[in-house]
């Protein structure tokens, strides 16, 4: 199917011409075929690479009104909107904040690209523009099963269909166990492809062998081991981590070393995914030794892709990082800051690193494909157990292998040990995906989302309220009665701490939002982290002297704020400086229900003190075991809860002076 077959004005013809785009690939004529530069809703289950974001297109620019976008990464939404923008004749916002919504700045724009998350505080402050949607296009939407952004997404994408019933809902998925499911409850047609445009094989290698799904064999040429320390994902050091078998350990990186460099030297390029953010900058240490840059020949361009990640900032990460991008390798995680990512980001696609070590959250966001893919480690430290990682986490980042024009066919190579051989084929090689399922009833999610039902008129009453959960997934799956009991806990939970309250007889009672049930909806908090933050102004209006640290403390106990790692020689120091300033904390040590949880919190006031105090960002990630990411990332949620923080020491009607000194100074 030619594009100038489709209904596209010429302007957008011309420009997709430009781009190399002349004939649909299969999937995305299917996509045609069912009707969705026709204002019909589509699923799309196809996999990475195969042409999800052009469909995506077709849907946006042939729509009869404007459209959303919906993306579940920041960075991710960045790259498309970039995509979306160069359309000509589309004017595109972009809104990824996930917090401060402001109810209509996403109004009037031909087309929105957003996060689930601003959609959904969008309009729980009062948002109209969304009443006038023709077109909502869903990014991974087999994210639905993501344990907090699912819920967000399924209510979200429910709203607008009650809102809107008209509205055509594209969904884009990778492959996975259960789609007609999801386009059942989109009321949607469903577009299942298993191709690609360059040809995928998959193996596992075992000492100097890989041996791929399609019968083949190779030998690898394995140096000489090194020795590598293990680390889970999010902790910064070897401390407290159960170790696993040492020689095991060392001959699987010896082996990725010895796969990417036999990539490199055929000038092809390797994505190397390992488990955990200290392990990627390890690996990418240890490939650096052996200058890929120059066995690539692209000295000249990864030096200057060096100095583009040195001009981000000066943090020991920094520096490491751009030492690698020099060598041609670098590494890519969470913690780094978002121009460090964006830098790395941005040099491998432009040929200017050959490989790129990553934790598996990469494999889920920008778009940077590989001839070769490596996937060194598949399981990680879950917090008390090493755990196999999901088949569909692992086909995408194998998905990553292949770059459409450039390679003749990707390869993926899981890297094991003869015992978990058999475990590695039957798991992920010949393995089908995970079905999608819904995550709405966890507690937490429900309490929230019920709230925000109340609190925005949607529902006053149970029977309302299963109303509105009626067009959710869960309720597509189980029926909606299936969640009476749960959301009739949750409004018996929420009645209990305050955000809630009936109104009326014991039989005709209505459910009311509270002012303090109303302003956590609308400041976007979860009901633990409002009922928490009126907690700690009560108790700080009547401290003798609050400061920015009880600000920090009050906001930073709250489940909202993202965990600060405390390692155990860090725990002693940080025990003394709790009880040294005991006086400025609105908690009393000896009364914390998780002692452990609590010193963590603290952690985070303190950094967080200490940098509107002067500290630089280098001197918090040497001496806190952080990733600049990391604080900056913190910086951001303290300046969102301090603003929840103000407007409900405003409904409370206390005074917390601190609260404003602390948030001015960020």
């Amino acid at each position: 199917m030619r594009l100038t077959s489709l209904p596209l004005a010429a302007p957008t013809v011309d420009h997709l011409h430009e781009r190399g785009i002349t004939e649909l690939y299969p999937p995305q004529a299917a996509a045609v075929e069912a009707g969705v530069c026709e204002g019909e809703s589509v699923v799309a289950a196809m996999p990475t690479a195969s042409g999800k974001t052009l469909v995506a297109q077709l849907a946006l620019v042939t729509a009869d009104g404007p459209g959303l976008y919906v993306c579940p990464l920041r960075a991710l939404a960045r790259e498309k909107y970039e995509t979306f923008a160069s359309l000509p004749d589309v004017d595109v916002g972009i809104s990824t904040g996930d917090f401060d919504a402001s109810a209509e700045e996403l109004a009037g724009h031909d087309l929105v690209v957003a996060t689930a998350e601003k959609v959904d505080s969008a309009i729980r402050n009062g948002a109209t523009w969304v009443d006038d949607l023709a077109c909502v296009v869903v990014d991974e939407v087999h994210l639905l099963d993501a344990e907090r952004r699912g819920p967000t997404l399924e209510v979200t994408l429910a709203t607008l269909q009650r809102r809107n019933p008209g509205v055509q809902v594209v969904a884009l998925s990778a492959t996975v166990d259960n789609p007609e499911a999801i386009a059942d409850w989109l009321d949607a047609t469903l577009v299942e492809s298993d191709w690609r445009p360059v040809s995928l094989r998959t193996g596992v290698c075992v000492g100097d062998s890989v041996t791929f799904d399609d019968g083949t064999e190779t030998a690898v040429d394995v140096p000489a081991p090194t020795a590598r320390a293990e680390t889970p994902s999010g902790a910064d050091s070897t401390e407290d981590v159960p170790s696993i078998e040492a020689d095991a350990a060392v001959d699987e990186t010896s082996i990725t070393a010895a796969l990417v460099a036999e990539t490199v030297a055929a000038g092809g390029q390797c994505l190397a995914f390992v488990r955990s953010r200290a392990e990627a900058a390890q690996l990418a240490e240890r490939l650096a030794a052996d200058d890929l840059a120059e066995t690539m020949g692209i000295e000249s361009v990864a030096a200057t892709a060096a100095d583009a990640v040195r001009d981000v900032d000066g943090t020991v990460t920094g520096r490491t990082l751009a030492e690698c991008v020099q060598s041609g390798v670098a590494f890519h995680h969470a913690g780094l800051r978002s121009g460090h990512r964006a830098a790395v980001e941005r040099a491998f696609r432009d040929r200017e690193i050959a490989c790129l070590c990553a934790t598996p959250t990469l494999a889920a966001g920008v778009n940077v494909p590989a001839r070769r893919v490596v996937v060194r480690d598949q399981r990680r430290y879950t917090g008390s157990s090493m755990e196999w990682l999901p088949t569909l986490e692992v086909h995408q980042m194998c998905g990553r292998a292949g770059r459409p024009g450039l390679d003749p066919h990707g390869e993926a190579i899981l890297v094991g040990e003869a015992s978990s051989r058999d475990a590695l084929v039957d798991r992920y090689v010949e393995g089908d995906p995970e079905a999608v399922e819904s995550t709405l009833t966890e507690p937490a999610s429900l309490r929230t989302h019920v709230l925000s039902g109340i609190a925005t008129g949607f529902a006053a009453t149970e029977a309302e309220i299963l109303d509105v959960f009626e067009g959710t997934f869960y309720a597509r799956e189980t029926g909606a009665g299936g969640l009476a009991d749960d959301v009739a806990e949750a409004v018996d939970d929420l009645v209990e701490m305050g955000l809630v309250r009936r109104a009326g007889g014991v039989d005709d009672y209505r459910l009311v939002a509270t002012s303090i049930g109303e302003t956590t909806s609308k400041q976007y908090v979860r009901p633990e982290t409002g009922t928490t933050l009126v907690d700690g102004l009560r108790t700080a209006s009547h401290m003798e002297a609050a400061t920015t640290l009880t600000a920090f403390e009050v906001i930073c106990v709250t489940p909202d704020m993202q965990e600060t790692y405390l390692g155990s020689r860090e725990r002693a120091s940080m025990y003394r400086f709790a009880r040294a300033n005991a006086s400025h904390l609105t908690t009393n040590m000896g009364e914390t229900a998780d002692f452990e949880s609590w010193l963590e919190s603290v952690k985070t006031a303190r950094i967080l003190d200490e940098w509107i105090d002067g500290a630089t960002i280098e001197e918090l990630v040497e001496s806190y075991r952080l990733g600049p990411g990391d604080l900056d990332s913190r910086v951001e949620r303290a300046e969102w809860l301090l603003s929840a923080a103000g407007a409900l020491a405003e409904t409370i009607d206390v005074s917390v002076p601190a609260i404003a000194r602390a948030r001015s100074r960020l």
